[in-house]
């Protein structure tokens, strides 16, 4: 393996790109899906999260939520005006701040907070206010405070917003058409044009031939997810961490991309292919979109494992040693799939 040449093809993969319909497919389709649902659901000019407080005092945090242009603060006389507001929808998350909330959490006491949580509420809203509210406290103290924050949801009749539903789906169709389908209807145009047994025989392998193939695949694929999480505001504040996860999910559907793309001859068989693969690649983004399936069946497909991730840090503020036994299981198919494409690698070098 060069890195030279491997630096080569790529270059030559991303010139003839944009002339491939799959690699304009691939980018547009994500594209375009997120944007209709952004405006199908009203969330594309959505206005900014809504925060309620009810201080009982003169609360430092009270003036740090005023001072912030990322909410839109709403200030209530009593908790009983501030309930009755969160369940009517007039605010996302209302706060309830005792008379010495600054006094407990400067000194480090252990201090009891009551939130409600209007039902209705984005899930990315929620996961905002939530880490941001905590940094406040964080400033207020110096350090991290004990704070004890009771939740009540609202009007629990409520379902989960559609663009929360629909939202694992289109990420799941960024990751395959990017990270899948380029690397391998780029590697099915080779063999139909007879350009693929040409390049075996200049100095590039095999072995730099799929790894341009498969970068391709990767660049493609996280790129088009955090585009896709931007529009939908979902990028969470754990960015790198969420950068890290599409980087895997992506690494591990330009493996398949390969593999599928080594092993059908043509256009027409990868489509088969792909379709036959349907339910395999999207049962755990469409049993997201109907939460009165268990969600545990979700967990026996390959892809839950990149899926779940990405859900748990831009809607839950997950970190990493919360879903660490899910990127565990992705690594496993990451080298499993590696081993089969060095199989697969070695038996086309000994072929061409």
């Amino acid at each position: 393996m060069s890195l030279r040449r491997i630096g080569l093809l790529l270059h030559r993969e991303f010139v003839r790109g944009p002339k491939n319909f799959m690699f304009i497919f691939a980018v547009i389709v994500p594209l375009v899906l997120s944007l209709t649902m952004l405006l199908v659901f009203g969330t594309l000019f959505a206005e900014k999260p809504r925060l309620g407080i009810a201080d009982a005092g003169d609360s430092q945090f009270t003036h740090s939520a005023a001072a912030t242009e990322a909410f839109t603060v709403r200030k209530y006389a009593s908790e009983a005006e501030l309930r009755d507001a969160t369940a009517m929808g007039a605010v996302d998350i209302g706060v309830v701040l005792p008379s010495d909330f600054d006094e407990s959490v400067s000194s480090g006491k252990t201090t009891t907070v009551t939130a409600y949580i209007w039902g209705g509420s984005l899930l990315k809203d929620r996961a905002a206010l939530a880490a941001t509210t905590a940094t406040w406290v964080r400033q207020m103290a110096g350090q991290v405070s004990p704070v004890n924050i009771i939740t009540t949801v609202l009007d629990g009749s409520v379902v989960l917003p559609w663009e929360d539903r629909l939202l694992p789906l289109i990420l799941m169709m960024g990751v395959t058409f990017g990270g899948l389908m380029i690397p391998a209807s780029s590697l099915v145009a080779e063999k139909q044009q007879h350009t693929l047994a040409a390049l075996s025989v200049t100095p590039a392998t095999m072995v730099d031939i799929y790894a341009a193939k498969g970068l391709v695949g990767v660049t493609i694929s996280t790129v088009m997810t955090l585009v896709i999480l931007g529009l939908n505001r979902t990028l969470g504040n754990s960015t790198l961490l969420l950068a890290g996860v599409l980087l895997l999910s992506a690494i591990f559907a330009a493996e398949a991309g390969v593999v599928i793309g080594t092993l059908v001859k043509d256009i027409d068989s990868l489509f088969a292919t792909v379709k036959a693969l349907g339910l395999l690649l999207y049962a755990p983004a469409l049993i997201y979109v109907f939460p009165d399936i268990p969600q545990w069946i979700a967990r026996v497909f390959p892809t839950y494992y990149i899926i779940h991730p990405v859900i748990e840090i831009t809607q839950h503020g997950a970190r990493l040693a919360d879903i660490a036994g899910k990127l565990g299981v992705l690594l496993i198919l990451i080298l499993a799939l590696g081993g089969l494409l060095a199989l697969l690698t070695q038996r086309m070098r000994y072929r061409h």
